[in-house]
């Protein structure tokens, strides 16, 4: 610590003392508390904590006592439950305060948390704690800096990334919604036999994309849309703060492998000539045209159910992974014996489906997912024994890393919810007003 002084440093919560050496607070497991180690002045203390005594050297919180005690039992032995006879949400507030989540919670007392939010649709985000959002020196220097200039970039940028935050949002998202479906419509429209090309056209003519093809009802509408997209992106990255942040985001890169090959395929159209080898051929245009499928996933950015989805994903890789490895290895082992029963031993009853180890892993992995296509299955005694135990095996794995999944999905939902209604209420306001 570099603020202070004497050997031991003590921690006032609530009345309640608790004395640790200044060692102790520079890796304590409380991301509030450890913040202390960094501090170089008195102000810098005053914003982790609500009061301090020079002389004792004595940091006061003014917080839940025996929810700390609590919480310093979850320190010293790695178990944390709630206390007893105390609101859930307000336990869950005093862990987001000191720098815990609702993950470190013990199973039990993770699903008592998934109840409570679930019945009043609450969530207090980690990023931004209640009682420091509205109060403190930074939160004040955050408004007066907000309040002195950029407001109308900050509102640009809330109108076109947040689609509940005004009404004005609503309705650019509401327009982008119609663009993407009359998009999809047309994509789906242009495979059916009606809608192509007269017969006596050859494939070649059909598969160019020619100046007279960007002319017919599609190609305008699908110019239209590409404008509309194009506009959007280019807005969005005109007034987002972090340009390198906003390159990297999962839905910005998805929003330009929608819209870049609509641009190649004119290009090449343009540089190549409409009767090149490359355009006759036709195969590379059709996969560019048909990547127009990914501006379904734009309409994640206003329906919470596609946010949640990407969302849990992206918390619950490791058990993803850890999933992927149980089917792998299950695969490896139940293709090996498959293929020696039903066709490596010589018992004159060989199946030529089970021909070779890779042959017998699609039939696994049918099999473990209970799809069951039919095309190939075990003909032998001992092949249908196994088969039985593949698909037993393929459920129990599948089960078990679902309710790890289960609860990250309840919490992003919980948290997305949240926010949209926090900013649903400064939509009525805004209404109001």
């Amino acid at each position: 610590m570099n603020f202070g002084r004497g050997p031991a440093v003590v921690l006032n919560v609530g009345g309640t003392r608790y004395s640790f050496s200044r060692e102790v607070l520079k890796d304590f497991p409380l991301r509030r508390v450890s913040r202390l180690h960094g501090c170089l002045s008195e102000q810098d203390v005053l914003e982790v904590c609500d009061d301090y005594d020079r002389e004792r050297n004595e940091y006061f919180f003014d917080r839940h006592s025996e929810a700390f005690g609590f919480i310093m039992l979850y320190v010293r032995h790695g178990h944390l439950r709630f206390v007893p006879h105390m609101c859930e949400l307000s336990f869950y507030n005093e862990l987001i305060y000191w720098g815990l989540e609702g993950s470190h919670l013990d199973y039990c007392c993770q699903r008592r948390l998934d109840d409570r939010m679930s019945e009043t649709c609450t969530y207090y985000s980690a990023e931004e704690p209640p009682g420091e959002s509205s109060a403190g020196p930074r939160g004040k220097a955050r408004r007066a800096a907000a309040a002195e200039g950029g407001k109308w970039l900050e509102r640009m940028r809330r109108t076109f990334e947040e689609p509940t935050s005004s009404l004005a949002a609503q309705v650019l998202a509401t327009v982008s919604i119609l663009f993407v479906i009359v998009s999809m419509v047309v994509l789906c429209a242009s495979t059916l036999p009606e809608w192509r090309a007269p017969e006596n056209r050859s494939v070649e003519e059909q598969s160019r994309y020619t100046a007279e093809s960007v002319r017919e009802p599609s190609g305008i509408i699908e110019a239209i849309c590409i404008g509309w997209f194009t506009a959007e992106c280019i807005v969005r990255f005109i007034v987002s703060k972090n340009k390198c942040e906003f390159v990297r985001r999962p839905l910005n890169i998805i929003d330009l492998l929608a819209i870049t090959p609509y641009y190649i395929s004119v290009l090449m159209t343009v540089f190549t000539g409409e009767n090149s080898q490359l355009q006759r051929a036709g195969v590379t245009l059709r996969v560019l045209r048909m990547m127009r499928i990914f501006w379904v996933i734009k309409l994640a950015r206003h329906f919470i159910g596609l946010q949640t989805l990407g969302l849990t994903l992206k918390r619950c890789y490791r058990e993803m992974v850890m999933l992927l490895v149980f089917i792998c290895v299950a695969m490896a082992i139940f293709s090996a014996l498959s293929q020696l029963l039903e066709n490596g031993l010589d018992l004159g009853t060989k199946n030529k489906d089970y021909a070779s180890i890779p042959a017998a892993c699609w039939w696994v992995i049918i099999s473990m997912t209970t799809v069951g296509y039919g095309d190939m299955c075990p003909i032998t005694v001992p092949g249908r024994i196994l088969g039985g135990i593949c698909v037993v095996s393929g459920i129990v794995l599948l089960a078990l890393p679902i309710t790890f999944i289960y609860h990250s999905f309840v919490q992003c939902y919980h948290e997305l919810k949240f926010r949209s209604a926090r900013y649903g209420r400064s939509l009525s306001a805004e209404f109001l007003n």
